[in-house]
């Protein structure tokens, strides 16, 4: 068996893993972007990300995104304004969840910030009274919340306090939206706290 060069691209090493090829020109750059971008808007994090791991030098990474910024291909206020929505309304993500994944995304603090202000606390609010209302739905006793006991109250409350909060809504206000609800629904709500 013929062995393969280790400074070949693709070629494996001493320890049997493949080498990172390395890198390639502005136009091959330039079409991974393109094609990356087909699917959805990416953040310039986003793609510069996926160049790197394709092996493209950090210039020609730079010329590159440069050049889609001024053609307007990456714009990061447009991708969070799209993100915010999207996750909000598709998703059913709170603030935090969705400031969170825009971090990830490397969209800065201001940018962030100023797409998240486009959920004011009603829409939150909502939003979060809606996966509520869907999730006592698949609840296994939640058409009999009314006569359900004090313990299997609680639990239900927890579950769905967790949920929100795993969503990324704020506790204070997963905890009021699920106590209406629970009321909504003929069950006793007295004595439920934030714990």
């Amino acid at each position: 068996m013929r062995e393969q060069r280790a400074d070949r691209p693709g070629a494996r090493d001493h320890s049997g893993a493949r080498s990172r090829p390395e890198g390639g020109t502005e136009a091959q750059a330039k079409d991974v972007c393109l094609r990356y971008l087909t699917d959805r808007a990416r953040s310039r994090k986003e793609l510069a990300d996926k160049l790197t791991t394709k092996g493209f030098a950090p210039d020609i990474i730079e010329r590159v995104l440069d050049r889609l910024t001024d053609i307007k291909l990456i714009d990061d206020v447009e991708f969070a304004q799209q993100w915010v929505n999207s996750r909000h309304t598709y998703s059913g993500r709170g603030k935090r969840a969705i400031g969170m994944e825009l971090r990830t995304k490397g969209i800065s603090q201001d940018i962030a910030a100023e797409a998240l202000d486009t959920i004011d606390g009603d829409d939150e609010r909502e939003r979060a009274r809606e996966l509520i209302v869907k999730k006592m739905r698949t609840l296994a006793r939640s058409d009999n919340l009314a006569t359900t006991d004090r313990a299997e109250r609680d639990k239900i409350v927890r579950k769905l306090v967790s949920m929100l909060a795993r969503r990324g809504f704020a506790q204070g206000m997963a905890f009021e939206v699920v106590k209406t609800e629970l009321e909504a629904h003929g069950a006793d709500a007295e004595g439920l706290e934030v714990e």
